[in-house]
This record gives structure tokens, sequence and C-alpha cells, in this order.
């Protein structure tokens, strides 16, 4: 170092553990902050599920429930959540330990639960204990006013349990549930 020269800093200097923590952290914060942003932003999922005698719709008793078929509700519903920004999983069975399956599945891959029972409305325990297992919002869907019909119709044990109950008002009381589920969903942010 004569003559007044300095030495300068080399390119290889080791960074300070300081530094590399400042680093650290700072990646760290930017990774949470992604991750937070990008659930947020995550479509909902709603599943929705039909009970026995449903995929008769549009030919069993047009007078009751309606001319509309099961793959119409199903184009329905799907048309509704690309309006609300969820994602659907729309299913159908006749029976009933498949719908307990497939509610116990909600509790970890779905965030809310539509439901048309049909006839397991008024009968089934097991599907109600497996919807109150769950813990997620639940909207109960009837194409028919329920309380318009024979007696023994009149109870559900899926109300005891939902969130929500819409009947009477054919294929778009689907939409409706959907509509106030994603309010629900959007609420506990």
């Amino acid at each position: 170092m004569q003559g007044g020269q300095t030495k300068k800093p080399t390119s290889d200097a080791k960074p300070t553990i300081a530094s590399t923590e400042r680093r650290a952290i700072t990646l760290l914060i930017t990774s949470i902050i992604i991750i937070k942003d990008a659930h947020l932003t995550m479509a909902k999922k709603i599943l929705i599920l039909n009970g026995p005698n449903l995929n008769l719709l549009g030919t069993r008793e047009p007078e009751i429930y309606g001319s509309e078929t099961l793959q119409d509700v199903e184009t329905l519903c799907k048309e509704k959540a690309q309006d609300l920004d969820l994602k659907v999983d729309f299913r159908q069975s006749n029976h009933e330990g498949i719908l307990v399956d497939w509610i116990q599945e909600a509790r970890v891959s779905f965030d809310a639960i539509l439901i048309n029972p049909a006839a397991y409305t008024h009968t089934s325990v097991a599907i109600l204990d497996a919807l109150s297992a769950t813990g997620k919002p639940i909207v109960e869907v009837h194409l028919s006013n329920i309380h318009k019909r024979e007696e023994f119709r009149h109870t559900s044990y899926v109300s005891k349990i939902a969130t929500g109950v819409i009947c009477g008002l054919g294929i778009h009381g689907y939409a409706l549930g959907m509509e106030a589920l994603s309010r629900l969903l959007s609420s506990h942010k």
C-alpha cells in the first residue's frame, strides 16, 4: 500500500453472518406473502351432492320436480361457479353409504357442501352425523317445497345441521344455495 493506495474490497469477500441472516429473513417474508396471497386468491371448492332418484330428473314426476334433468342442474351449477369464482364437484348417488363417504371426504377436500339429500332428508341419521362432523357451511336444497307435500316429508334430519335451507324453487334453488355459500365463504377469509 504505497503512495496513498487503499486496499479495494474483493468480490471474493464472504458475506457476514448478519447479511446472510437478513437475506434469509427477507426471503422467508417474501415467501410467506406469496403463499398468503395465493391462498386468498384460490377458488373455494364446493361439493354438490344429490341423493337417490335425482338421476331420474326430467322423467320422474315432472309435475313435482320439473322437466329439467340432473345434467341441466349440473350445467347450471358449473356456470354459476364460474360467475362466483368457485370450483364445484357435482355428484349423485342412490346409496347412503357412498353419500356418507363423500361427505367425510369433504372434511379435508372442500370448503362447503350443497346437498339435496332427496329421500334421505327424512330418514338418514348417518348423513346427519357425517355432515355434523365436517365443520363446513352446508346448504340443503330441495326442488319441491317439502312443507307442501306429504306429512313425512316435513321432517328433515339435514336441516338440523344445515347453515341454510332452500326449497320449492326448482333448480334455481341450487344457484341460490351456491350464492349463499359464496357469501359465507367470503366472510370467513
